[in-house]
């Protein structure tokens, strides 16, 4: 006989931990001492203990740092599943509490596959491009306000922002460099990525950080996850576009950007690119695709270290 598993429902917030665990409510804060009650809740379970929670930008990464430390089974799952699951049992009400219980009430019914514990390398990886890409966003914003300003004093304000935020992306580019010279499987993944035309040292370290999984997953799958992958919209006879949704929007912005250098320098995707085009696709749609089938190209050549991507 397998196992009798008893799924648990986190709802995460910035302050609390809401719990549901054999059809009883719980909260704690979410904070380390709140973390270590919840630990002590699943240890007086002397059977197997599988934890569902949602994922909410950070919130619960200590949480998840925790349950993996204790070899806790864990799923991270995407919010939109079991808001789903809950549409379906016509479940509308939402409150963290009621948040929980749909968590754990998917988890019995979907069984969700664990999620493994990140490696260290990569997930600090991640933090230190995210928080690059904020700056670089932020001074965009500054550099726009500096072109539209007449006034000496704010212009000078605004350049000394603008400075500042040099300064401070060109340490963190420093940081993620010298993190990826003490992890050789970082390094040489990214040195890989980069063989590819439109893929520069950025772009790859983004890819390295958050799609650790490329060079994993079949065509589809990459699609997919980055959101590149388009759906039907088809009933009866009507045949609605198709279009792409969902899945890592960080990932399919930088790739959309690549294609833009790709159908110049990469042979491949400018062939792809023109073959499009001259079928009558809008530009948008054709560089699209080229997004898409840069990431299946990457995707490939992780896998297959001989295969060309010029």
């Amino acid at each position: 006989m397998p196992p009798i598993i008893v799924y648990l429902g986190v709802d995460v917030s910035k302050d609390s931990l809401d719990v549901h665990f054999f059809k009883q409510s719980h909260q704690f804060p979410n904070t380390a001492a709140g973390i270590a009650e919840l630990l002590k809740l699943i240890a007086r379970h002397s059977g197997t203990v599988h934890v569902i929670c949602e994922a909410t930008g950070g919130y619960e990464r200590a949480l998840c740092s925790a349950l993996h430390a204790k070899k806790i089974t864990l799923s991270v799952v995407n919010p939109r599943l079991p808001r789903d699951f809950a549409r379906s049992q016509n479940r509308l009400a939402k409150t963290d509490r009621i948040d929980a219980h749909v968590l754990a009430d998917y988890g019995a019914s979907a069984a969700p596959a664990p999620t493994p514990p990140p490696d260290p390398n990569t997930a600090r990886l991640a933090q230190i491009v995210g928080q690059r890409n904020m700056l670089v966003t932020e001074r965009a914003a500054f550099k726009t306000r500096l072109h539209q300003a007449d006034d000496e004093q704010l212009i000078e304000q605004l350049e000394r922002f603008i400075s500042t935020f040099d300064k401070e992306i060109d340490s963190l580019d420093t940081l993620m460099r010298k993190l990826v010279e003490t992890d050789a499987s970082l390094t040489s993944r990214a040195a890989r990525l980069q063989q590819a035309q439109g893929i520069g040292r950025n772009t790859a370290l983004l890819l390295c950080s958050h799609m650790p999984e490329l060079g994993t997953l079949n065509r589809s799958q990459a699609a997919a996850l980055a959101g590149l992958a388009p759906f039907n919209r088809d009933s009866g006879r009507w045949r609605g576009q198709r279009h792409i949704s969902g899945g890592r929007g960080e990932v399919r912005r930088m790739l959309y950007m690549c294609s833009l250098t790709a159908i110049r320098k990469n042979s491949i995707l400018k062939a792809f690119y023109q073959r499009l085009i001259a079928s009558g696709k809008p530009a948008k749609l054709a560089l699209t695709a080229v997004a898409r089938k840069l990431l299946v190209l990457l995707n490939a050549a992780l896998k297959n270290e001989h295969l060309s991507l010029a």
